[in-house]
């Protein structure tokens, strides 16, 4: 209705988040018009940035009312993922004696922090760093996975008994990951404390693991990737070998 009254300014609010398939492919079909229509001005409120990309020229990002980011709409983007990454990154603290999810009075410190910036390119390597303290005398293990939050699954393991330590008390260790193979998602890398099994020598108990507060989530944001698939085209490809027979 608002479309058909032809104003020169339309205010949508979230209007790309309801309706069926029919109703999105004909908002598509008015947005990519309304663009190159210099006496329209629309303005779009919305949660996703995958529009903001398509069709807005300027954006405004606003946080608790104030705003944030103006103008550019890559930067509006990438920042609105930010602030959503970290919006569960608040500091958990011990309290009444009990500890945070995935911790224990072996393992009372475990968390995966970023040290590069969370919104990468595959051309980034991504650095971060994992605190622990761990004061048995015995080695220890740390295992850290990267979840696929879009996709859903574990996108890659570093095994259980691959990262070997024996630096005991509270340390922090820095560690590298390159994202050339990705294509454009969510991710997040988790980490636990492992030490060999006493009843089977050949495997590892877990001591502790971090939570969601306590892992590392970053953003692969790249125009040269795709968005679907996981492992992007410039390091995977299917090739046709032959003729049909």
């Amino acid at each position: 209705m608002a479309i058909k009254a032809q104003g020169d300014i339309l205010v949508l609010d979230e209007v790309l988040a309801v309706g069926d398939e029919a109703f999105q492919q004909k908002c598509d079909d008015y947005f990519t018009e309304v663009k190159k229509d210099p006496n329209k001005t629309v303005i779009l409120v919305t949660h996703s940035m995958d529009a903001v990309k398509k069709y807005c020229n300027k954006a405004i990002l606003i946080k608790d009312g104030d705003i944030i980011v103006n103008g550019n709409k890559e930067e509006a983007a990438n920042q609105y993922t930010l602030e959503n990454l970290q919006a569960d990154k608040a500091e958990i603290e011990q309290k009444n004696g009990k500890y945070p999810d995935g911790l224990n009075s072996r393992c009372p410190v475990l968390k995966v922090k970023p040290i590069s910036h969370q919104i990468c390119k595959s051309s980034d390597t991504l650095r971060f760093e994992v605190e622990y303290e761990f004061n048995e005398p015995e080695d220890f293990y740390l295992a850290i996975a990267l979840h696929d939050l879009r996709r859903g699954g574990v996108a890659f393991d570093t095994g259980s008994e691959t990262l070997k330590f024996t630096e005991h008390g509270h340390h922090t260790v820095e560690f590298k990951m390159p994202l050339e193979l990705f294509n454009n998602g969510d991710f997040r890398l988790v980490a636990s404390l492992r030490t060999l099994s006493k009843k089977s020598p050949d495997t590892t108990d877990m001591v502790a693991f971090t939570n969601d507060a306590n892992s590392c989530s970053f953003a692969i944001r790249d125009s040269e990737n795709r968005e679907y698939a996981l492992i992007n085209d410039r390091v995977m490809q299917i090739t046709q070998v032959g003729s049909p027979k």
